[in-house]
């Protein structure tokens, strides 16, 4: 090494390696000034290029907004104290050298949760004009702000930013060693895992960062990833789904059977079960995903689906043992419902017609027309007082309106399920 600090001239003497050897005497004055930037004037800051290349998304922590990723970081910039004349040293134009050797910016990602465990015994390439070409393997775990609402179709936008910790930008200036989308190609090219989460993109901002009377620059990048939601459909939404289906059907089991509730009640504890096995697949987060949401609206529409069925059921029982007096508005609006095309009018039923009608639905289609002007014994009137009905055509018309309860209740459950379910995939879909 020759050094000339009147005309601020380093060369390293090319005589102590060729391309059968290097001397390391031709370095040693360059170690012996490793811990002091490499610069000839110090006002003049260091500019350190910056890229990295993602190889791997290992975790999403949504519990404890962690993200953990694997990178490849390298680092360059020019030791001016370097210098050779690659023809006269063998044609070598580039050697390496151990990088406990070489002065090393401190860059480091603000974002990062975890102390840098960077293996020992690393080189760095050292060129024939001075740069120093570092490459370091990482495993980054960083704090990342994580919006699970719309899990499993959720997208995740973290920040990645490096900035020095002790020189300002008088001292060290930060760049780009390639273009971005440079950076998202080779990532795409190498990443390893084809797990849950996807690189969708990666941008950049340059901000300075403002500490006190001190400016220290910095390079933020933005990296965008995509859950894969195919497993989480599988396992989740399809079997939800059917099971919720299953519920809506077994709305056709007849009434009177007494089969309908105990099937609900399976299926409600079906559907219980299918949430307990399934929650370690839910992400832990203080706020509701959509998908909380919608189980828990699912397995309330089962809930409030066994509670019209216990409804009906204690409807149909009192109208087999013991059915009440009739209120009088009911009776055109059974017959509304039995016959909605013929649009009778309620005065005119009245009139022609007495209290003694049976709704449309009972047996005989000639039947309401024989009890007009029909009058009704004594022991009948007084079974069923005011009403005027036999104690077998008031269980008829509480039959009917039961009939037709439930399928009012059914045709409801249908609208809040398609108007739930539609909603939930809008904000999917968003």
């Amino acid at each position: 090494m020759v050094d000339d600090q009147r005309s601020n001239t380093f060369t390293v003497n090319y005589s102590g390696f060729d391309q059968h050897g290097v001397d390391p005497a031709a370095f040693q004055t360059i170690f012996n000034q490793k811990d002091f930037r490499p610069v000839i004037n110090y006002s003049i800051p260091t500019q350190v290029n910056i890229s990295f290349t993602l190889s791997a998304i290992l975790e999403v922590d949504e519990q404890l907004q962690l993200l953990t990723l694997f990178l490849w970081l390298k680092l360059i910039w020019n030791n001016p104290f370097i210098s050779w004349d690659p023809e006269e040293c063998g044609a070598i134009s580039k050697l390496t050298v151990t990088t406990e050797s070489l002065w090393l910016p401190d860059i480091f990602i603000m974002e990062s949760m975890d102390v840098d465990q960077t293996l020992e015994g690393l080189s760095a390439y050292v060129t024939n004009d001075g740069h120093v070409v570092y490459n370091k393997p990482m495993r980054v775990t960083s704090i990342c702000s994580l919006d699970i609402f719309y899990f499993p179709f959720d997208q995740q936008n973290c920040t990645l930013t490096f900035s020095s910790f002790l020189y300002t930008v008088k001292n060290m200036l930060l760049g780009l060693e390639k273009e971005v989308w440079e950076i998202v190609d080779t990532s795409r090219d190498i990443i390893r895992t084809q797990g849950e989460w996807e690189l969708l993109g990666i941008n950049k901002a340059t901000p300075k960062l403002s500490v006190g009377s001190s400016l220290f620059d910095q390079i933020m990048f933005y990296v965008a990833i995509r859950r894969r939601p195919s497993l989480y459909v599988i396992n989740l939404l399809v079997p939800s789904s059917f099971l919720i289906a299953i519920d809506t059907l077994s709305f056709y089991l007849p009434a009177e059977s007494g089969h309908r509730a105990p099937f609900k009640i399976t299926l409600l504890l079906g559907y219980n079960v299918f949430l307990l096995m399934t929650n370690k697949l839910l992400p832990a987060n203080g706020t509701p995903s959509s998908v909380r949401v919608y189980f828990a609206l699912c397995l309330s529409l089962m809930a409030v689906s066994l509670l019209e069925t216990i409804f009906i059921t204690y409807l149909l029982h009192l109208a087999t043992t013991q059915p009440p007096p009739m209120p009088q508005w009911l009776h055109p609006l059974l017959l509304y419902w039995a016959s909605p095309r013929k649009c009778c009018p309620t005065a005119l039923w009245k009139e022609n017609v007495g209290p003694g009608l049976m709704p449309t639905h009972l047996p005989g289609p000639k039947e309401p027309g024989q009890l007009v002007g029909k009058e009704l014994g004594p022991r009948e009137a007084e079974l069923n007082g005011a009403s005027g009905l036999t104690s077998t055509q008031l269980a008829d018309l509480w039959v009917q309106f039961s009939h037709m309860m439930d399928t009012f209740l059914f045709h409801l459950y249908l609208l809040f399920l398609a108007s739930s379910i539609i909603t939930v995939i809008v904000l999917w879909n968003t």
